[in-house]
C-alpha cells in the first residue's frame, strides 16, 4: 500500500493486485458491503493517519480506479458530495463513504522528470514495445499505452518497468488530453528512441 498527500483534504492510495490478494480482496468485492472491505478501508484511514497526519473526523467521498495488471487508486476526500449529513444522526466515530468505481482499459503512467521517460524508453525498445502516447501536463509526463500495443508483450514485466520509472497515473487520461499538451501521438517510444539514442 503506498500513499500520497494529494491536498489538505484528499489523498491517494495506491495497492497492488498483490496487496489485494494477500486481503483475499478482488475488485467485484469493492462493489459489495463486505467485512473485509471494511477492514481495508479502515487500515487505509490508519495508515493515512500515521504517515500523512491525515484524520478522518467525518464523511468521506472514495473513488476507485481499476488498472489492468497494475491494482487499485484510491482517492479519498473529506466532505466533498456529503456535507448534507448532519453530524448528530451518527454515532461518534461513524464515518460515512461515498464510493465510485471505474475501470480503464488502457495502461497510463506518470512521471516527474523527461529523464524517466527516456530512462524506460531505452528499456521498452529492448522488450519490442514501439508505440504509446507522450503527454505533458503540470510540469509531469504521461504515457498511455492502448491494449492492442502492448498485448504481445509480457504484461507484468511492462508493468514492473513502467513502475520502476513512474507510477500509475491517478488523473484521468482524458484530462490530460484536453487539458495538457501531447507531444508524441503515436510510437513515442520508437520516437523518443530515435531522436534521443541516435546511434
Amino acid at each position: 500500500m503506498r500513499l500520497e498527500r494529494l491536498a489538505i483534504d484528499k489523498f491517494k492510495v495506491f495497492l497492488t493486485f498483490d496487496d489485494m490478494n494477500e486481503r483475499g480482496i478482488t475488485k467485484e468485492d469493492l462493489w459489495q458491503d463486505v467485512p473485509k472491505v471494511h477492514d481495508l478501508f479502515r487500515d487505509m484511514m490508519l495508515e493515512a493517519d500515521d504517515e500523512l497526519g491525515f484524520k478522518v473526523d467525518g464523511p468521506i467521498a472514495v473513488e476507485v480506479f481499476a488498472m489492468p495488471a497494475q491494482g487499485m487508486v484510491f482517492i479519498v476526500t473529506k466532505g466533498s458530495q456529503m456535507d448534507e449529513f448532519e453530524d448528530d444522526t451518527f454515532d461518534d466515530g461513524y464515518i460515512e463513504m461515498q464510493v465510485t468505481v471505474d475501470e480503464t482499459d488502457e495502461v497510463f503512467y506518470e512521471f516527474d522528470q523527461f529523464e524517466a521517460v527516456l530512462g524506460l524508453a531505452a528499456r521498452l525498445k529492448d522488450l519490442a514495445i514501439t508505440g504509446g502516447e507522450l503527454h505533458s501536463y503540470n510540469h509531469h509526463f504521461f504515457l498511455r499505452f492502448h491494449d492492442e500495443e502492448i498485448k504481445e508483450s509480457n504484461e507484468e514485466t511492462l508493468i514492473a518497468l513502467l513502475s520502476e520509472f513512474g507510477n500509475p497515473a491517478t488523473i484521468s487520461s482524458y484530462r490530460v488530453h484536453e487539458y495538457g499538451k501531447c507531444l508524441m501521438e503515436k510510437d513515442a517510444i520508437t520516437q523518443l528512441c530515435h531522436y534521443f539514442y541516435k546511434k
